[in-house]
């Protein structure tokens, strides 16, 4: 059972949430344009399940119902994402336009992030001209709703759209490009750069991107492993946090990305407000074995310069990923011994695991330690200032499908029905014992 131990209380004006993402949850395919993850879907064996985020949760045309789930939670905020396709086609913003009124009306303030991995189809994050494309986008939907939307999210996650879609395959577009794969990151951190510059022309003034990073554990002490774990810290944190809060690329990684490199850096360290952090698990990781090794279901080709291993002696989720609440701890005050006065308040933009049942125990576990875990961090002295549970619903988990299930709500996906869960009492919980 999950502890009864009061969670400590946060500093007053801490900004508690949820978070989800447009492709994995609104369905309604048919009104918008297609995405790379829509052709990525079609293909046999893309997804485990062979399903699609046709339908998925139906959010565009159930919104209404779930803004009733988040007023009933008594969450801060809404951290959702924009659709670049449902925007490019005819009335695409309209939605947003009434998802955003009715946060509004419940109380729920609206952080939307402006790309979430649904790459229009026929665009390429390996051309330049995608970051450009971006940019524009950006500056129509800030015109739109930039009237009732005070924070905005640029990119979500650059490292793992690069990674498992462009360097392994195992994500949309399906790419296996492994290495070759950096100037999609490179234009991805271009991108962002170019949309606040953009946010900051239509009026924006509280703007951050949510990556996602986590500790990396040497496999053991051989200089091999450790060299091992350095190269892999630098693919997953430093190559995004950076050039980001630092405008510049760890070393011999900048002459890799296309282009004029100083100039972008210009663009891509554009200040930003606040710093969001996904965070789900370390990763343990020693010198290469010569064969393949498998980490969080994904094939890791034996060719890698580095080797994923597993992390022995904690529990793990339904996804098997290592349950670890201290390691946010970790990482956070090791950020701020890295960035120093170049961190901004940061934001724990996704926090959450896949269980599966509605009496979802495991869940309330796993939230009730991470929150503690953040906690500790405050207390540390790192000035984190909001957290965001990954997910409000049950949704399309990608190259999963329907198969993982991360939501705090229940959704059968014959019916539509959303069932709060377990957890879902337990944040609201949480939450009526934070407020002053």
């Amino acid at each position: 059972m999950a502890t009864t131990k009061p969670v400590p209380r946060f500093p007053d004006g801490f900004l508690w949430g949820v978070s989800t993402s447009a492709h994995q949850i609104e369905g309604a395919a048919d009104e918008r344009e297609p995405s790379v993850w829509d052709e990525f879907s079609a293909e046999p064996g893309r997804v485990r399940d062979g399903s699609t985020a046709a339908v998925a949760c139906d959010h565009v045309h159930r919104h209404g119902e779930d803004v009733a789930l988040l007023a009933g939670l008594g969450v801060d905020a809404y951290r959702f994402s924009v659709s670049w396709p449902r925007v490019r086609a005819k009335g695409g913003l309209d939605f947003y336009d009434r998802l955003v009124d009715d946060l509004c009306a419940a109380g729920v303030r609206p952080v939307p992030t402006l790309f979430h991995w649904d790459l229009p189809a026929g665009l390429d994050w390996l051309e330049r001209s995608t970051a450009e494309r971006f940019a524009q986008y950006v500056s129509e939907v800030a015109d739109r709703l930039g009237d009732r939307v005070a924070r905005w999210i640029t990119l979500n996650e650059p490292a793992e759209h690069t990674l498992l879609g462009h360097a392994l395959g195992v994500h949309a577009p399906g790419r296996k490009l492994l290495l070759d794969a950096l100037p999609v990151a490179h234009h991805q951190l271009l991108a962002h750069g170019l949309a606040v510059r953009a946010l900051r022309a239509a009026g924006a003034g509280d703007i951050g991107i949510a990556n996602s990073h986590g500790p990396v554990w040497p496999a053991g002490p051989d200089p091999a492993d450790v060299a091992a774990a350095d190269f892999y810290d630098t693919l997953l944190n430093r190559l995004f946090a950076d050039p980001v809060l630092l405008g510049r690329y760890p070393d011999g990684l900048g002459e890799l990305m296309p282009g004029d490199v100083e100039a972008d850096l210009g663009i891509i360290g554009e200040p930003v407000d606040w710093y969001g952090v996904n965070y789900y698990a370390p990763t343990r990781v020693g010198a290469p074995q010569g064969t393949g090794t498998e980490f969080g279901g994904v094939r890791m080709p034996a060719e890698l310069p580095f080797s994923v291993r597993e992390i022995e002696g904690y529990p793990v989720t339904d996804f098997g990923w290592p349950v670890v609440p201290g390691a946010l701890t970790e990482l956070l005050t090791a950020f701020r011994a890295r960035y120093g006065d170049r961190l901004p308040p940061v934001l724990i933009t996704e926090n959450g695991c896949s269980y599966e049942g509605v009496d979802d125990q495991a869940r309330i576990v796993y939230l009730d330690g991470h929150v503690r875990a953040l906690h500790r961090a405050v207390e540390a002295g790192v000035d984190v200032r909001g957290y965001f549970v990954w997910s409000l619903l049950d949704n399309f988990e990608w190259a999963e499908g329907y198969t993982r299930r991360f939501g705090l709500v229940h959704v059968d996906f014959e019916t539509l029905e959303r069932t709060p869960k377990a957890s879902y009492g337990w944040f609201r919980e949480m939450l009526r014992k934070q407020r002053p």
